[in-house]
């Protein structure tokens, strides 16, 4: 065999040696040149009908637009209810802004062609954009831009996921949540099948922030009892990159703290008896029969319901069904001796329950278009904290009293 100029080994070495300095090389350009100026806008309309989401970025010197890059998420053509975006490298001429390119999921050919104008109100634009044979004319005026800092800060603040809460104050004890590079949900989602969980449908279709961002996250509810150790598994499965807690059903005005140790049998929640208490306590509050109560296992919510003669009509005959959800959990992962009660505003529902032919009634947003009026629960939140001799959440301080 004949021999190269130099030895593998050197070879090999010299590609080592440089791999670093490339990928270095890379990184940096990507970076601004020093003296550069990344600025954002963010609210350009007449893209889609105004239902797209649209990100100018721009890097400017001494004021003047050298390059831009329009990246625009919409309404797939053709499947409304998914999310279609595209990323276009902006030719700037003056004025001008041009480009063209493909959207990344409908695979549409797409064109830009804009006029920027600068005034003292802002920058304007003025032009066409066409996505497959749809075209928008835009005719956006008095655009503020934002920092690169301001940009990545509402980038950001999408879907926090807190993986190991102090307490569920800002959390949610049934809501977690799993983020995921997109080629990995669909695996993830049938792996959830025939487990006691509910998943959010909503989550399953991406944003137009997780498109951006690369990673999709999931929401579900589980009951509280088995949610530490639902996270848990969860962070190790394939394709996860995060999970653990997120904002959910629990508001802080309507929960209430307690001492575990009289509610658990054998150390889990003794579930019939609390209900039992907690029917009986509202009923008498809304002066009201409570009606048989139920637990839903996958999420762990609780139905109290109620029924009563509608006051404000004697004679007719009419009953008014009141139904809470209601949410029993520790105060923290992993167990407390403290537990927290939350209590959902009630909902209402009006049959004629007299005898011979009913009245059909027609609930008051049916008729006038409005909201219905809230109901009347009285004092029950205070009641059910006296019966449980609960703490309530003191906003003010951020603490409970």
């Amino acid at each position: 065999m004949r021999a190269t100029g130099f030895p593998l080994f050197l070879v090999l070495a010299t590609a080592v040696s440089t791999a670093p300095a490339l990928a270095q090389a890379k990184k940096e350009a990507k970076v601004p040149p020093a003296g550069n100026e990344v600025r954002y806008f963010t609210s350009i309309g007449g893209i889609m009908d105004d239902q797209a989401d649209t990100i100018l970025k721009e890097i400017r010197s001494s004021g003047k637009v050298t390059s831009a890059v329009l990246d625009v998420c919409f309404p797939a053509i053709g499947n409304a209810d998914r999310k279609d975006r595209f990323v276009a490298t902006l030719t700037v001429d003056g004025a001008k802004l041009t480009g063209t390119t493909q959207s990344g999921d409908g695979k549409q050919p797409v064109t830009v062609n804009l006029t920027r104008k600068a005034s003292a109100n802002g920058v304007s634009f003025e032009g066409k954009v066409t996505i497959g044979s749809s075209v928008s004319n835009v005719n956006s005026a008095d655009n503020g831009d934002i920092s690169e800092k301001e940009f990545r800060e509402g980038q950001d603040a999408d879907d926090q996921i807190t993986p190991a809460p102090a307490d569920f104050t800002s959390v949610s004890p049934e809501a977690v949540a799993v983020r995921l590079k997109p080629e990995g949900v669909l695996d993830f989602v049938n792996g959830l099948r025939g487990q006691n969980v509910e998943v959010s449908l909503s989550s399953l279709l991406p944003s137009c922030t997780e498109l951006r961002k690369g990673e999709q996250v999931v929401h579900l509810n589980i009951n509280p009892e088995r949610a530490a150790e639902f996270v848990a598994s969860m962070k190790s499965a394939p394709g996860v990159t995060a999970a653990g807690w997120t904002s959910g059903k629990l508001d802080m005005e309507r929960t209430v703290r307690f001492a575990a140790t009289d509610w658990r049998d054998g150390g889990r929640l003794d579930r019939e008896r609390l209900a039992t208490t907690l029917s009986s306590v509202i009923a008498k509050a809304l002066s009201a029969t409570a009606l048989p109560t139920s637990w839903n296992d996958s999420n762990g919510e609780l139905k109290l319901t109620f029924k009563r003669p509608h006051a404000a009509l004697p004679g007719l005959g009419l009953v008014q069904t009141i139904t809470f959800s209601a949410m029993v959990a520790p105060d923290k992962p992993g167990g407390s001796d403290k537990l927290l009660l939350w209590l959902g505003y009630p909902s209402i529902s009006t049959i004629d329950e007299s005898s011979g032919n009913k009245l059909k009634l027609a609930d008051a947003a049916d008729s006038s278009g409005e909201e219905s009026m809230p109901v009347d629960e009285g004092d029950t939140l205070t009641v059910v904290a006296r019966e449980l001799k609960a703490q309530r959440w003191d906003s003010e301080n951020n603490s409970w009293k």
